[in-house]
């Protein structure tokens, strides 16, 4: 194929057949829930685990209490299709209560950027954006097992996300 750019792959920079494609995967989400709260709980690393299907036996392995701040680094175990991985992503961007990005470190993937945003969208409502660019390793491989299962795997995982948050934050909401 040669030099030049693909569009929706990686904008800006050339593209030839050695360099992994990026995809995109967006998430919009409206809660009752001011922005702060709604970045605090997001913030909070010990939420990522209700927030994760049953199925991916997803464990935080950072060792508790988790301080959130550009540089952290987080450890993950889960299993995905019965494969054991080991995952450790970097918080490159911190900036309560609007947003913040964390990277891959070591995992699976040979890009991802997970940017998480919060907008004000009226008195105690926020909109939180998850806007995640990937890639997949392997070549023409990695992208036959991107069309076959992971862009599946990935809507799934933040469709189940997008109801447990909801379902999380009516469970706080409750009176006990």
């Amino acid at each position: 194929m040669g030099q030049g750019t693909t569009p929706g792959t990686n904008p800006g920079l050339p593209y030839s057949d050695c360099m992994p494609r990026v995809h995109l995967l967006e998430r919009t989400q409206r809660v009752e829930l001011p922005v702060e709260g709604a970045f605090a709980f997001y913030g909070d690393a010990q939420n990522l685990e209700p927030l994760t299907p049953p199925w991916l036996h997803f464990q935080v392995l950072t060792p508790k209490p988790i301080v959130m701040e550009a540089g952290t680094l987080l450890d993950y175990r889960l299993r995905l299709h019965r494969v054991p991985i080991r995952w450790q992503t970097k918080i490159e961007t911190w900036e309560p209560p609007r947003r913040f990005v964390d990277v891959q470190v070591r995992g699976p993937y040979a890009l991802w950027e997970h940017t998480h945003t919060f907008e004000e969208d009226g008195p105690g409502t926020t909109i939180i954006t998850d806007r995640v660019r990937y890639s997949i390793p392997f070549g023409p491989l990695g992208q036959i097992a991107e069309r076959l299962f992971v862009r599946g795997d990935l809507k799934k995982i933040f469709d189940y996300r997008g109801d447990a948050v909801a379902r999380e934050l009516r469970a706080a909401a409750s009176p006990r």
